[in-house]
Protein backbone atom coordinates (compact mmCIF):
# COMPACT_ATOMS: atom_id res chain seq x y z
CA UNK A 1 0.00 0.00 0.00
CA UNK A 2 0.71 3.61 0.10
CA UNK A 3 2.20 4.60 3.76
CA UNK A 4 1.86 8.30 2.96
CA UNK A 5 -1.80 7.58 2.00
CA UNK A 6 -2.05 6.03 5.76
CA UNK A 7 -1.85 2.28 4.42
CA UNK A 8 -0.30 -0.28 6.15
CA UNK A 9 -0.56 -3.02 4.37
CA UNK A 10 -3.40 -4.22 2.06
CA UNK A 11 -4.45 -7.36 2.14
CA UNK A 12 -7.71 -7.37 4.42
CA UNK A 13 -9.02 -3.75 2.72
CA UNK A 14 -12.04 -4.44 0.14
CA UNK A 15 -11.68 -3.07 -3.02
CA UNK A 16 -7.77 -2.64 -3.02
CA UNK A 17 -7.34 -6.79 -4.60
CA UNK A 18 -5.50 -5.50 -7.47
CA UNK A 19 -3.14 -3.19 -5.72
CA UNK A 20 -2.44 -5.98 -3.02
CA UNK A 21 -1.99 -8.27 -5.90
CA UNK A 22 0.73 -5.63 -7.66
CA UNK A 23 2.26 -5.55 -4.37
CA UNK A 24 2.52 -9.17 -3.52
CA UNK A 25 4.50 -9.76 -7.35
CA UNK A 26 7.45 -7.17 -6.62
CA UNK A 27 7.56 -8.62 -3.07
CA UNK A 28 8.10 -11.78 -4.60
CA UNK A 29 10.49 -10.79 -6.45
CA UNK A 30 12.45 -8.93 -3.69
CA UNK A 31 12.38 -12.28 -1.60
CA UNK A 32 13.50 -14.25 -4.61
CA UNK A 33 16.27 -11.91 -4.86
CA UNK A 34 17.87 -11.76 -1.30
CA UNK A 35 17.03 -15.65 -0.63
CA UNK A 36 14.30 -15.40 1.58
CA UNK A 37 11.26 -17.50 1.96
CA UNK A 38 8.82 -16.03 4.03
CA UNK A 39 6.77 -12.70 3.56
CA UNK A 40 4.56 -11.01 5.86
CA UNK A 41 0.94 -10.39 4.51
CA UNK A 42 -0.09 -7.55 6.10
CA UNK A 43 -3.93 -6.80 6.72
CA UNK A 44 -4.11 -3.12 6.85
CA UNK A 45 -6.23 -0.74 8.26
CA UNK A 46 -9.96 -0.36 9.14
CA UNK A 47 -10.63 2.68 6.80
CA UNK A 48 -11.55 6.09 7.91
CA UNK A 49 -14.85 7.02 9.08
CA UNK A 50 -15.97 3.20 9.42
CA UNK A 51 -16.77 1.22 12.20
CA UNK A 52 -14.72 -1.75 12.79
CA UNK A 53 -18.05 -4.19 13.29
CA UNK A 54 -19.78 -3.23 10.60
CA UNK A 55 -16.56 -4.12 7.88
CA UNK A 56 -15.58 -6.76 10.07
CA UNK A 57 -17.44 -8.97 7.93
CA UNK A 58 -16.27 -7.73 4.45
CA UNK A 59 -12.69 -7.39 5.70
CA UNK A 60 -12.51 -10.44 6.53
CA UNK A 61 -13.60 -12.24 3.20
CA UNK A 62 -11.35 -9.99 1.82
CA UNK A 63 -8.20 -11.11 3.78
CA UNK A 64 -9.25 -14.96 3.04
CA UNK A 65 -9.75 -14.18 -1.05
CA UNK A 66 -6.19 -12.32 -0.97
CA UNK A 67 -4.43 -14.95 1.26
CA UNK A 68 -5.75 -17.86 -0.86
CA UNK A 69 -4.32 -16.06 -4.24
CA UNK A 70 -1.37 -15.51 -2.46
CA UNK A 71 -1.15 -18.95 -1.06
CA UNK A 72 -0.81 -20.34 -4.49
CA UNK A 73 1.73 -17.75 -5.79
CA UNK A 74 4.12 -18.37 -3.20
CA UNK A 75 3.83 -22.03 -2.97
CA UNK A 76 5.04 -21.68 -6.88
CA UNK A 77 7.82 -19.98 -5.29
CA UNK A 78 8.54 -22.55 -2.43
CA UNK A 79 7.96 -20.05 0.15
CA UNK A 80 6.13 -18.99 3.10
CA UNK A 81 3.36 -16.17 3.81
CA UNK A 82 2.60 -14.47 7.18
CA UNK A 83 0.03 -12.71 8.73
CA UNK A 84 1.03 -10.85 12.41
CA UNK A 85 -1.34 -9.51 14.60
CA UNK A 86 -0.88 -6.47 15.62
CA UNK A 87 -2.40 -4.57 19.02
CA UNK A 88 -4.71 -2.20 18.24
CA UNK A 89 -4.47 -0.79 22.04
CA UNK A 90 -1.18 1.16 21.34
CA UNK A 91 0.20 0.66 18.32
CA UNK A 92 -2.18 1.04 15.45
CA UNK A 93 -5.89 1.58 16.36
CA UNK A 94 -7.14 1.06 12.88
CA UNK A 95 -5.51 -2.33 11.84
CA UNK A 96 -7.75 -4.77 11.17
CA UNK A 97 -6.09 -8.12 12.34
CA UNK A 98 -5.45 -8.24 15.97
CA UNK A 99 -5.43 -10.83 18.28
CA UNK A 100 -3.58 -14.73 17.79
CA UNK A 101 -7.08 -16.10 18.07
CA UNK A 102 -8.48 -13.86 14.84
CA UNK A 103 -5.57 -15.06 12.82
CA UNK A 104 -5.89 -18.72 13.88
CA UNK A 105 -9.39 -18.54 12.65
CA UNK A 106 -8.46 -17.24 9.14
CA UNK A 107 -5.87 -19.40 8.45
CA UNK A 108 -8.03 -21.95 9.31
CA UNK A 109 -10.54 -20.58 6.81
CA UNK A 110 -8.13 -20.52 4.43
CA UNK A 111 -6.85 -23.98 4.86
CA UNK A 112 -3.46 -23.34 3.38
CA UNK A 113 -0.06 -25.35 4.30
CA UNK A 114 2.23 -22.47 3.35
CA UNK A 115 0.54 -20.00 5.84
CA UNK A 116 1.36 -19.12 8.81
CA UNK A 117 1.65 -17.04 11.95
CA UNK A 118 4.20 -14.28 12.60
CA UNK A 119 3.65 -13.98 16.39
CA UNK A 120 5.23 -10.58 17.52
CA UNK A 121 5.41 -11.22 21.42
CA UNK A 122 5.15 -7.30 22.45
CA UNK A 123 1.45 -7.09 20.55
CA UNK A 124 0.60 -10.45 22.49
CA UNK A 125 1.39 -9.69 25.04
CA UNK A 126 -0.51 -6.52 24.77
CA UNK A 127 -3.53 -7.75 23.47
CA UNK A 128 -4.03 -11.19 25.45
CA UNK A 129 -0.87 -11.41 27.76
CA UNK A 130 -1.19 -15.61 28.48
CA UNK A 131 1.87 -15.77 26.51
CA UNK A 132 3.09 -19.36 27.55
CA UNK A 133 -0.12 -20.58 26.97
CA UNK A 134 -0.54 -18.91 23.84
CA UNK A 135 2.75 -20.26 22.59
CA UNK A 136 1.75 -23.71 23.64
CA UNK A 137 -1.75 -23.74 21.65
CA UNK A 138 -0.74 -21.99 18.41
CA UNK A 139 2.54 -23.66 18.14
CA UNK A 140 1.95 -25.45 15.08
CA UNK A 141 0.45 -22.38 13.31
CA UNK A 142 3.92 -20.08 13.86
CA UNK A 143 5.96 -19.22 11.46
CA UNK A 144 8.38 -16.51 12.61
CA UNK A 145 8.33 -14.93 16.20
CA UNK A 146 9.54 -11.23 16.72
CA UNK A 147 10.34 -9.76 20.24
CA UNK A 148 10.08 -6.75 21.80
CA UNK A 149 9.87 -5.80 25.75
CA UNK A 150 6.72 -4.58 26.64
CA UNK A 151 5.84 -1.21 27.25
CA UNK A 152 8.53 0.22 26.23
CA UNK A 153 9.06 -2.04 22.84
CA UNK A 154 13.04 -1.81 23.20
CA UNK A 155 15.75 -4.71 24.21
CA UNK A 156 14.64 -7.55 25.90
CA UNK A 157 16.45 -6.51 28.86
CA UNK A 158 15.27 -3.06 29.15
CA UNK A 159 12.89 -2.52 32.07
CA UNK A 160 9.14 -4.37 31.51
CA UNK A 161 6.69 -6.76 31.92
CA UNK A 162 8.41 -9.66 29.93
CA UNK A 163 10.84 -12.38 31.45
CA UNK A 164 12.83 -13.27 28.09
CA UNK A 165 14.74 -16.07 29.06
CA UNK A 166 11.91 -18.17 30.69
CA UNK A 167 10.23 -17.59 27.01
CA UNK A 168 13.19 -18.48 24.80
CA UNK A 169 13.70 -21.82 26.78
CA UNK A 170 9.87 -22.23 26.44
CA UNK A 171 10.56 -21.94 22.38
CA UNK A 172 13.26 -24.27 22.76
CA UNK A 173 11.14 -26.67 24.45
CA UNK A 174 8.28 -26.54 22.41
CA UNK A 175 10.95 -27.51 19.23
CA UNK A 176 10.99 -23.96 17.69
CA UNK A 177 14.35 -23.86 15.37
CA UNK A 178 13.23 -20.90 13.05
CA UNK A 179 14.82 -17.40 13.57
CA UNK A 180 13.75 -14.75 16.14
CA UNK A 181 13.38 -10.81 15.03
CA UNK A 182 14.27 -8.30 17.40
CA UNK A 183 11.40 -6.27 16.32
CA UNK A 184 12.37 -3.44 18.65
CA UNK A 185 13.52 0.61 19.00
CA UNK A 186 17.35 0.29 20.13
CA UNK A 187 17.15 2.86 23.68
CA UNK A 188 20.97 3.61 22.06
CA UNK A 189 23.15 2.66 19.87
CA UNK A 190 22.23 -1.00 18.29
CA UNK A 191 24.99 -3.05 18.49
CA UNK A 192 25.33 -2.00 22.30
CA UNK A 193 22.03 -2.69 22.82
CA UNK A 194 22.95 -6.85 21.18
CA UNK A 195 24.44 -7.19 24.70
CA UNK A 196 21.37 -9.04 26.21
CA UNK A 197 22.18 -11.32 23.60
CA UNK A 198 25.80 -11.86 24.42
CA UNK A 199 24.64 -12.34 27.83
CA UNK A 200 22.25 -15.24 27.22
CA UNK A 201 24.52 -16.81 25.00
CA UNK A 202 26.97 -16.96 27.88
CA UNK A 203 24.38 -18.18 30.46
CA UNK A 204 23.96 -21.21 28.31
CA UNK A 205 27.44 -21.45 27.81
CA UNK A 206 27.62 -20.33 24.33
CA UNK A 207 30.13 -18.15 22.51
CA UNK A 208 29.61 -15.40 20.51
CA UNK A 209 27.35 -15.94 17.55
CA UNK A 210 25.45 -18.96 19.20
CA UNK A 211 28.21 -21.95 18.32
CA UNK A 212 28.82 -24.40 21.52
CA UNK A 213 32.13 -24.10 23.30
CA UNK A 214 32.40 -27.32 24.05
CA UNK A 215 32.16 -28.16 20.05
CA UNK A 216 35.35 -26.17 19.53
Amino acid sequence: GDPEAGEMGLAAVPGRQAAFRQGLAAAVQYARAVGCPRIHLMAGRVPLGTDRAAVAGEMEATFIENLRYAADLLAQEGMIGLVEPINNRITDPRYFLNTPQQAAAILEKVGQPNLKLQLDLFHCQIMDGNLSRNLETYFPLIGHIQIAQVPGRHEPDSPGELNFPYLFGLLESLGYTGYVGCEYAPKGDTREGLGWLRSYWESRGLQHGGTSKTAE
